[in-house]
């Protein structure tokens, strides 16, 4: 097992940015996506990389691009390192597995969110109005009950870089009414059908979120998808509502930071190796289970 990647410098290479998990570089037409083994929680980053992480987070993602494909297209050119252009192909050890190349999109400053089962900051808010986003929702649910249905619940990012939840009716004010309703549609038929797919394979998708960006007319949806970053996914055979339950996703970490003398605000602490190794098993597990695929790092 590795040691985990923390930073990726291409040379000669523009890089377009960084994020708090993937380096994005510029190729002109097309950006090139690296996901590194860095893993954030609370919005912060933490100081100990995840081995194969990125690997995991990137053949996750194409999957289910590739699955989800006839719902929604994509940004994804490719993700084998022998179709990328000849400069990049010099650094094949350090890209196989962990990247991909994708088209240029004018991104939607929406987070789409869709829920399927009540947890994170959408028990917190249902506990206080028996709602979530404005969504009303029937007495008597627990921390992890599942919804009567899947709801859609967009967010925003403020300028903390806290993702801030807002009303549909507010999404439509800032992008428009027509792409609004886009959004929600599209987000729903992804989450539903992930959602049946991965209930087959003994995994809760509790909820997720996608970022999509416009192609010229088309909606595309960018960055990840469906990954233990960007959702919760629990073992349908340990799912008992009322407590947390355990996960495949970096909830992992957040309940292990939960109980350190720590106000969230970087730095963040270190984390112990039998952490880092329970994290990377729970997500080579969800890739696993998902893919059918055996994880070869």
């Amino acid at each position: 097992m590795s040691t985990g990647i923390s930073t990726v410098e291409l040379p000669d290479v523009t890089k377009f940015k960084s994020g708090k998990v993937r380096e994005v570089f510029d190729l002109g037409d097309t950006l090139l996506f690296v996901a590194t083994d860095r893993l954030s929680a609370f919005d912060c980053i933490l100081p100990d990389p995840i081995p194969d992480k990125g690997k995991v987070l990137t053949q996750i993602s194409l999957f289910w691009f590739e699955f989800l494909k006839e719902i929604c297209a994509n940004h994804v050119v490719t993700g084998d390192v022998d179709e990328f252009p000849e400069p990049l192909r010099a650094h094949r050890e350090l890209l196989a597995g962990r990247s991909m190349i994708g088209v240029k999109a004018d991104v939607v400053p929406i987070e789409c969110v869709v829920r399927g089962y009540l947890a994170g900051s959408g028990w917190k808010e249902y506990q206080q109005s028996r709602s979530v986003c404005g969504i009303a929702l029937p007495d008597g649910l627990q921390l992890g009950s599942e919804l009567p249905g899947a709801i859609f619940t967009p967010a925003t990012k403020a300028e903390s870089g806290h993702d801030e939840n807002i009303t549909q009716e507010r999404m439509a004010e800032l992008v428009g009414a027509a792409l609004a309703e886009q959004l929600a549609d599209t987000s729903l038929a992804i989450y539903t059908t992930a959602r049946d797919y991965a209930r087959e394979r003994g995994i809760i998708l509790c909820d997720t979120k996608f970022e999509f960006g416009m192609r010229g007319d088309e909606l595309i949806v960018v960055d990840e998808v469906l990954t233990p970053d960007s959702s919760r996914f629990w073992p349908a055979d340990e799912w008992d509502p009322g407590h947390i339950q355990p996960s495949f996703d970096k909830q992992y970490v957040r309940d292990y930071l939960e109980t350190l003398e720590w106000d969230k605000t970087p730095p963040a602490p270190k984390l112990p190796a039998e952490v880092i190794a329970g994290t990377r098993a729970r997500y080579v597990e969800a890739y696993e289970r998902l893919t059918g695929k055996r994880f070869d790092s």
